[in-house]
């Protein structure tokens, strides 16, 4: 591969990942146990090479100017063998505290973590074997980083390089991003643009990750989600109907209950990172049926605003940022400070992983699931992964922000409803 720059949003999830730590886990299971370990490791040590996006890392030795991709080989460190035999709730403890090691892209931006024969599964009448694919958030976000992991297991769809972007001049691309801006303004005052919600006061969800974390899974097949609507609507009228419950019981009333939802980016991806944060209403007062239309409709609108040229000129205007000033921003950012107003009470990731057409040697796959990284002013945080016809839905929580297995009986008896 050849040397090149971490694009502006890349480098800016790179530092901030010294006072926020941002890897993601993706997690896959499975069908059986077998010998030849080592065999398998082979084979996915040769797929690793074979995909430019892991067979790079970062170089940062300029503090004037952006960090670098550079070459790495793959290393045997990057592959780490956990005890065998672990029930499901040991192994998702384990999985729970890899978040305590998080990876240097300046040595390695991916690890692969592997436990073999792990019991009591969903989805499983036998032990299976789990993969978790440790990935840093400077080299992927949650789409890319699912193909990069699909692609180490075995689909035959090689990840596509990054389109080459200009970077152009700050101060053009800012009198024409100020220019859209004003535009999109007009939309908004003329209705022809639906506004963002207004931001919410922090909750108990809200508060500093503190004492144990824990992560959750349930599962359930597309089919048995309500017909009509997109996955991400389903899951987002559940979680409203069991956080608003949730919240009530501790006497906890928020006057407007929303959720910060992931963003796929439209256009040309370039960028390892291509997406934004939405805010998006979770309605719980409005019945069902009425929810998961108001829920659309915020999630399209959202999008709407996504796709607005004001919008697409501030993303080029940022991408222009000089490094050294992009970098003294990251560097004021003190995660110890309380904001007064949040995006959401929990944040939501929901990204379709493809077809289940994955294998570990010869073990095919049966699911997949994702844990979102908690943060400063997030206690609670939401996965949606789906794979073939298998749907994930992943809870990811501080002892401090909320009761896991409450709060997850809760949402598993709302995504029966």
């Amino acid at each position: 591969m050849s040397v090149r720059r971490l694009a502006a949003v890349d480098a800016q999830t790179f530092w901030m990942s010294t006072q926020v730590p941002n890897d993601q886990f993706l997690l896959y299971t499975f069908a059986g146990v077998f010998d030849g370990l080592d065999d398998v490791l082979a084979g996915l040590a040769d797929r690793a090479r074979a995909c430019p996006d892991l067979t790079m890392r970062v170089a940062d030795g300029c503090a004037l100017r952006y960090p670098r991709w550079v070459p790495a080989p793959v290393d045997a460190n990057q592959v780490r063998l956990h005890a065998a035999g672990l029930s499901w709730a040991a192994c998702l403890s384990v999985v729970a505290a890899l978040a305590d090691d998080q990876l240097d892209p300046r040595s390695a931006a991916w690890r692969l973590h592997v436990f073999a024969s792990v019991s009591g599964a969903p989805g499983a009448s036998s032990p299976v074997t789990v993969a978790v694919v440790q990935i840093a958030h400077c080299l992927a976000d949650g789409t890319r980083s699912a193909e990069l992991a699909a692609w180490l297991f075995g689909r035959d769809v090689p990840v596509r390089p990054l389109a080459a972007g200009r970077r152009g001049s700050l101060v053009l691309r800012g009198i024409t991003a100020a220019c859209s801006h004003r535009a999109m303004v007009r939309d908004l005052e003329a209705g022809r643009l639906a506004p963002a919600g207004e931001p919410q006061l922090p909750i108990l969800t809200n508060n500093a990750p503190a004492g144990p974390r824990r992560i959750r899974t349930l599962l359930r097949q597309r089919s048995a989600l309500p017909a009509g609507r997109t996955v991400t609507v389903a899951v987002l009228n559940a979680i409203g109907v069991a956080l608003d419950g949730y919240l009530r019981d501790r006497i906890e009333d928020p006057a407007r209950l929303s959720a910060e939802v992931l963003l796929a980016k439209p256009g040309i991806r370039l960028a390892q990172n291509h997406f934004r944060s939405i805010g998006v209403g979770l309605h719980p007062r409005l019945d069902p049926i009425a929810r998961a239309g108001a829920i659309d409709a915020d999630l399209r609108a959202g999008r709407s605003r996504a796709e607005h040229p004001a919008t697409l000129a501030a993303d080029r205007a940022f991408a222009a940022t000089p490094a050294p000033l992009l970098r003294w921003g990251v560097a004021q950012f003190d995660p110890a400070v309380r904001a007064a107003r949040v995006t959401g009470a929990t944040v939501v990731s929901s990204v379709n992983r493809g077809p289940a057409d994955l294998h570990f040697g010869p073990a095919p796959v049966l699911w997949t699931a994702g844990y979102p990284a908690l943060s400063p002013m997030m206690g609670l945080t939401h996965g949606v992964h789906g794979l073939g016809d298998t749907i994930a839905v992943s809870v990811h929580g501080a002892e401090s922000g909320v009761d896991i297995d409450d709060y997850t009986a809760r949402l598993d008896c709302a995504l029966g409803r």
